[in-house]
């Protein structure tokens, strides 16, 4: 049967990358699919409307999620399995009605999306399918990577970007079986392009970042370690503050990225339990692959603690478990669902 669930305002009910073995229905309040734009690669937010389900593509088609699922206020949903969903589907024909609505938008969407990349620079229908592949390996979508580029090898054999596009196939399918979609050490530039003699369009260039100077990046580093000792002396206001200065600085990505963190957990150690929860939700859209990922969500799992929610500090512990490692966070983890009985 399936089973009722509540989560908080500014909770995650899955990440992107995770398993997807669940299928949600939105009963009451507020939750946002965010995934990347397929042109941009900027953040897209599709808003999930009470009486809709979501996660049900990955689940059906048996791949990870594709996005994340945000809470964006208290929110009730009904969660089946794979099975559960199947059979209360075939016995409702509304249900499938309303599947087909959601997959047409949903592909109109994509369709729209490509449409533009295959028209961007005025670049020929080759180019365009190549580009789209190339967006795809460098995202570690690999299964779209290789139908991807298997089709521009099916239609222009002799293009200008079969070679590299040979190449890119071969990469998708030894990531795609040794890793998973989603999953493994980022595809390089150089591996992904073509190289500049193929005369192919070139992908956007992204946007600029402050410059890393080694002055810029000894002044936030000096910075951040001047933070980290004003934790140690439980000064965690000035901390947070000075935390906020480097974020908004932005001189240095690695230090950025770090002194992210702590504001998280400065939020934490001032008993800002909510606060902290909602930052981190944010932060782990931004960095999904942050170097402090399983003690983001450790201390996520703790502020849900600290205000009496056992069920989603199980679960946050439970994820974390299931990534795997042998390190002091794991250590913590277990305890911790001890201590829970879990």
């Amino acid at each position: 049967m399936p089973k009722p669930a509540q989560y908080r305002s500014g909770s995650l009910i899955y990440f992107k990358g995770d398993p997807a073995d669940k299928i949600y229905i939105l009963q009451t309040g507020k939750v946002s699919l965010v995934y990347q734009d397929i042109e941009t690669g900027a953040d897209v937010r599709d808003p999930v409307q009470p009486g809709e389900f979501f996660g049900v593509k990955s689940a059906l088609g048996r791949y990870t999620r594709e996005e994340n699922a945000v809470a964006l206020s208290d929110t009730n949903v009904m969660v089946f399995t794979v099975p559960e969903f199947e059979a209360v589907a075939m016995a409702n024909s509304r249900i499938i009605m309303k599947m087909l609505k959601v997959f047409s938008n949903q592909m109109r969407r994509v369709h729209k999306q490509v449409s533009k990349v295959m028209a961007r620079e005025e670049q020929s229908p080759a180019d365009g399918l190549y580009n789209v592949g190339e967006f795809y390996l460098k995202n570690k979508r690999f299964s779209l990577a290789k139908h991807v580029f298997s089709r521009y090898l099916t239609f222009y054999p002799s293009g200008k970007n079969a070679h590299q596009a040979s190449k890119n196939l071969e990469t998708a399918e030894n990531a795609l079986s040794r890793y998973g979609d989603g999953k493994g050490p980022g595809v390089s530039v150089s591996q992904a392009s073509p190289s500049p003699s193929s005369g192919s369009a070139s992908s956007p260039a992204p946007a600029a970042s402050p410059a890393v100077s080694p002055k810029n990046t000894e002044k936030a580093t000096k910075s951040y370690y001047d933070a980290v000792s004003l934790v140690s002396q439980g000064k965690y206001q000035e901390a947070f503050m000075s935390f906020k200065i480097i974020v908004d600085d932005d001189f240095d990505p690695e230090v950025t990225a770090k002194a992210a963190f702590e504001i998280g957990q400065c939020m934490f150690l001032m008993e800002k339990f909510e606060e902290s929860i909602k930052y981190f939700t944010g932060m782990l859209t931004k960095y999904p692959k942050h170097p402090e990922l399983k003690e983001t969500m450790f201390i996520m799992g703790q502020c849900n603690e600290k205000i009496g929610r056992k069920d989603q500090a199980i679960a946050f512990y439970k994820k974390i478990v299931s990534m795997g490692g042998d390190d002091a966070t794991i250590d913590k983890v277990r305890r911790a669902l001890s201590a829970l009985g879990a």
